[in-house]
């Protein structure tokens, strides 16, 4: 019997990369502003930094601080270390302002947990932001408990992180539901752990590729699917 249904947050709960989008170009503005980095150089050291980190720390949680990003973007062009703070402030408040849920989560989320469902998250990250982004979201009173990389010690697709869900939800692997964008990460880490995983993808020319792989392009709908099968499953 399905107990309980878990989210990834980035790119399944809110589209991460149109607002990342917006937000890089704040602080492009205050690169160029404050720094005297124009935006193409700026955005050219940004994504190179970025891959270091993610070569170097991309076990840990560690590898998506935009703060040692930004430290190690000043430190390599010897500029003032003060601005990291500051960009790292600018960079999260402006994507807390741009993010908005995805349509029909709300109302998923609300449906499931009236039948008795437990609801949770498990997402990559640091667990501060990751807070603040529920919060945002309006979805943060909903959640029974949240799981980062950070808490868990291990980055998805890491079986660990998953097991902590399961843990944390109070119930087995397998009554788990596990919903996120990611396929090698989200879907087949999940069912490493041995939950049930639906890919959210909306782009169905990529979800084709993979027919083997339960998807969904989008929330909608999900509701009678999610209830159907937890009535089946009693």
């Amino acid at each position: 019997m399905r107990k309980a249904v878990i989210f990834d947050i980035d790119d399944t709960l809110y589209n991460y990369k149109t607002a990342n989008a917006q937000v890089m170009g704040v602080l492009c503005r205050y690169a160029r502003r404050e720094l005297g980095v124009d935006e193409a150089a700026f955005r050219a050291d940004y994504d190179r930094v970025m891959r270091f980190q993610f070569r170097e720390y991309g076990q840990t949680a560690g590898c998506h601080s935009r703060a040692i990003r930004l430290q190690l973007l000043l430190e390599e062009r010897g500029l003032p270390l003060r601005h990291a703070a500051v960009m790292n402030d600018l960079y999260w408040n402006a994507l807390l302002d741009a993010i908005v849920p995805s349509p029909g989560v709300t109302e998923l989320i609300s449906a499931a947990k009236g039948r008795g469902l437990r609801i949770g998250v498990g997402s990559d990250m640091t667990a501060d932001w990751q807070l603040k982004k529920l919060e945002k979201l309006g979805l943060l009173d909903a959640m029974d408990f949240v799981v980062t990389s950070e808490e868990a010690g291990v980055e998805k697709p890491d079986p660990g992180l998953f097991l902590l869900c399961a843990k944390k939800a109070g119930c087995l692997p397998e009554e788990c539901l596990f919903i996120g964008d990611n396929l090698r990460k989200d879907v087949l880490g999940a069912q490493s752990a041995g939950m049930e995983a639906l890919w959210f993808q909306t782009d169905p020319q990529k979800a084709g590729e993979y027919p083997s792989v339960k998807s969904i392009p989008g929330f909608q709908g999900l509701i009678d699917h999610i209830l159907f099968q937890k009535e089946k499953d009693s």
